[in-house]
């Protein structure tokens, strides 16, 4: 067939695959010490509590597992999960909530009801390779904010507003941001709200990493100031049990949630009932809470050593940020330097990270930052790893 580049939408021609998911097939035939991993660790996996779950389920309930479900979820814990929502103050009066297949499809069908394309979006710099993708996919335009220590840039997010009447909505990770780390204050929470009213606009909360804290103090969501349901909500269970399973949600007004629930119908049906069941079980018969504390501490300790390995060996040219929590760590080089000549040199040398173009709007242009991540690493390969990587680095200071 002639001319295929034709059967494709403009939106979806010119989209890339990840270079997340590329690097994880180069890493897959090395013997590579991998920083370009954006998952728990899998030994603190519940793998053991999981066999038990699953053998109980389908030895006395297999028709309620095995059979379709509802596209609003299963409701024990499309329940518990409304309550721990509302913890947060992320679930409230005139919202609603639907289960989905892991945070990305929350995100994805978000940006269907809401966006048409030449719609614009408003996001971090740099932000989630997965939610750019999935608004380029529906023709939105992409307006970039910088991500500074305490979270994006606010005063860059209301100069795009004042300039451009198609933005639909903001899109921002406010605490422990991929692939930043960073956590945005409570004041510029507040002011993005106020801005979102003004110029009625939703926002879009990302929140997988927050229950991840190893340090500092807890910060409210966005969604808990939020008296007028212009923030829409999505969350996870993948960084706290278990990415495999898929299980996540998204919250908010009503109406968009409907709506949500009608095009997720000719998506997928439903998220799989089996792996909603599991979820339930497991945080109505164990000690969920304590297994996320847990989780957090291992990860504060390996994110304190790949610091301190970081000022050993890293030349001070290179600046990085300081979570208090999530799984990564960003890296800033000298002005001219490109991540991606530099992660061909790490990878010689068995070492791989991501680099920062993945995670903005413009992909082909070159990027001086790259992201690294603590939490699937051994302690061990932390130390050499990093080593190596500060040897790299130490050519282009």
């Amino acid at each position: 067939m002639e001319n295929m580049e034709k059967v494709f939408t403009p939106a979806v021609a010119g989209m890339q695959a990840s270079a997340i998911r590329e690097i994880f097939k180069l890493i897959d035939k090395q013997d590579v010490i991998s920083f370009a991993a954006g998952i728990p660790a899998p030994e603190l996996f519940p793998a053991k509590e999981w066999a038990k779950i699953t053998s109980d389920i389908l030895n006395n309930a297999p028709a309620g597992a095995l059979i379709y479900g509802v596209t609003e979820g299963y409701a024990p814990l499309r329940e518990v999960t409304k309550e721990r929502t509302r913890r947060l103050g992320a679930f409230g009066d005139g919202d609603e909530l639907v289960m989905t297949t892991g945070a990305q499809q929350a995100i994805d069908l978000t940006a269907k009801v809401l966006l048409e394309v030449g719609d614009g979006v408003i996001v971090e710099k740099p932000s989630f390779i997965g939610s750019l993708n999935s608004f380029r996919s529906y023709g939105a335009e992409l307006y970039d904010v910088d991500v500074e220590d305490d979270g994006l840039n606010v005063e860059q997010v209301e100069a795009l507003l004042k300039e451009h009447g198609n933005i639909k909505f903001i899109y921002t990770i406010p605490t422990f941001q991929n692939p930043s780390g960073t956590t945005m204050s409570v004041e510029k929470r507040k002011a993005l709200l106020d801005l979102a009213k003004k110029y009625n606009v939703f926002i879009l909360e990302d929140n997988p990493y927050g229950e991840l804290r190893f340090a500092g103090e807890a910060v409210p969501t966005i969604k808990s100031f939020d008296d007028d349901n212009h923030v829409i909500y999505a969350g996870t269970y993948s960084k706290t049990l278990a990415p495999g399973l898929r299980v996540g949600f998204v919250s908010g007004r009503k109406d968009v949630v409907d709506r949500i629930v009608v095009v997720k119908q000719v998506n997928d049906v439903h998220t799989p009932v089996l792996n909603q069941m599991m979820v339930h079980e497991y945080i109505k018969n164990y000690d969920y809470d304590g297994h996320i504390a847990a989780c957090s501490q291992e990860y504060g300790k390996k994110c304190a050593l790949m610091i301190e390995e970081m000022e050993k060996h890293f030349p001070s040219s290179v600046k990085f940020t300081r979570p208090e929590g999530g799984l990564f760590i960003l890296c800033t080089m000298p002005e001219g330097v490109d991540a991606k000549e530099v992660l061909g040199d790490a990878i010689a040398q068995n070492v791989a990270f991501v680099p920062g173009n993945t995670f903005m709007t413009d992909i082909d242009a070159p990027s001086n930052i790259f992201r690294l991540n603590f939490s699937v690493t051994t302690e061990e390969s932390i130390k050499k790893g990093i080593k190596i990587l500060g040897d790299v680095l130490k050519k282009y200071a």
